[in-house]
């Protein structure tokens, strides 16, 4: 088994087609520097005609990180995912190629009624699972809690590092885009993650937040960011590199958080005022727990350590 991952290691997960040429490169000479995770995509992002190229592609790519998965690595690398078509190329894939240099599959179009043919194909490696929530069934509170009590139960459970909320697919089934100039939150998408939050993260899962698909609007992804970190959600889709260091610094712990969850994790007081707001350990362990974890991955915001710095002087 490979080593447990911690969601909030995911960051920006970008994603992109396995048609391009320089994968190799981004993965293994840091050409994005700011890369923690990387979707290798064969399914949306690869045309019906270009699979067998993409296909072709992966197989020297994943040649090229087998043979250089036990060497020493100068520079950390960004965990790397693939995402195969369907079930069938994702058994194909596992049944012909050394898989060393891979963290995990995102599992596309994941439902309780195909559970368990992905549990057949992954079960016998040693992969991490993304399952991605993008069908119809979706929108339907009950299907969704059926396929929350049976992960809580089913051997898959530790594999899985978090369920991807897939935004534009689920936007599609309703015949409808992100707006141009309002977040996800503002239309029917907002529903649909309160709902996922409220059944999935209740039984301990984590969920990330779907892609922000306006490219040049960064004004834009830092409102839907902001309601992302305000929904509980561990990380963010990415199309372009662009988006990458925007979504790495809203997903930095803010030091008034910091300040608190520490005092609840230590405090003997059962109810306490910290930074004019109630503070009460049996109500908000988990969150303090949460945000210490998201601290250590994903860091403190530098006001925070300019305030440390200017105390020890």
């Amino acid at each position: 088994m490979k080593t447990a991952l911690s969601p909030y290691m995911l960051g920006a997960t970008l994603y992109m087609p396995a048609t391009r040429t320089d994968l190799a490169d981004i993965i293994l000479n840091d050409k994005i520097p700011e890369l923690r995770s990387l979707v290798v995509c064969l399914e949306d992002a690869v045309s019906d005609s270009e699979v067998e190229y993409a296909l072709q592609n992966l197989h020297q790519l994943l040649a090229e990180l087998a043979c250089t998965a036990s060497e020493p690595q100068e520079q950390r690398r960004p965990l790397v995912f693939i995402r195969p078509r369907n079930e069938t190329m994702a058994a194909k894939l596992i049944s012909d190629h050394s898989l060393e240099g891979i963290d995990g599959f995102v599992l596309p179009k994941f439902t309780l009624a195909n559970l368990s043919c992905w549990w057949d194909i992954m079960s016998g490696t040693d992969l991490h699972m993304m399952p991605t929530l993008e069908t119809q069934d979706v929108f339907d509170v009950n299907a969704m809690t059926a396929l929350a009590n049976e992960l809580t139960k089913h051997a898959c459970r530790a594999r899985i590092i978090a369920l991807r909320i897939g935004g534009n697919d689920l936007m599609s089934v309703i015949s409808l885009r992100h707006p141009r100039n309002m977040t996800l939150y503002d239309g029917p998408m907002g529903y649909v993650v309160k709902m996922l939050v409220a059944v999935f993260a209740s039984r301990g899962f984590a969920l990330t937040a779907p892609v922000c698909e306006q490219i040049d609007n960064v004004e834009l992804l830092q409102r839907e960011l902001t309601l992302d970190i305000a929904h509980g959600l561990v990380g963010k889709t990415a199309i372009h590199p662009t988006h990458l260091d925007v979504i790495h610094r809203a997903l930095e712990v803010q030091p008034d958080e910091y300040e608190d969850a520490l005092r609840i994790l230590n405090s003997t007081q059962a109810v306490f005022k910290s930074q004019g707001a109630m503070c009460e350990p049996a109500t908000h362990r988990s969150w303090a727990v949460n945000v210490l974890e998201r601290s250590k991955y994903c860091g403190i915001a530098k006001q925070f350590n300019n305030v440390l710095y200017a105390s020890r002087q």
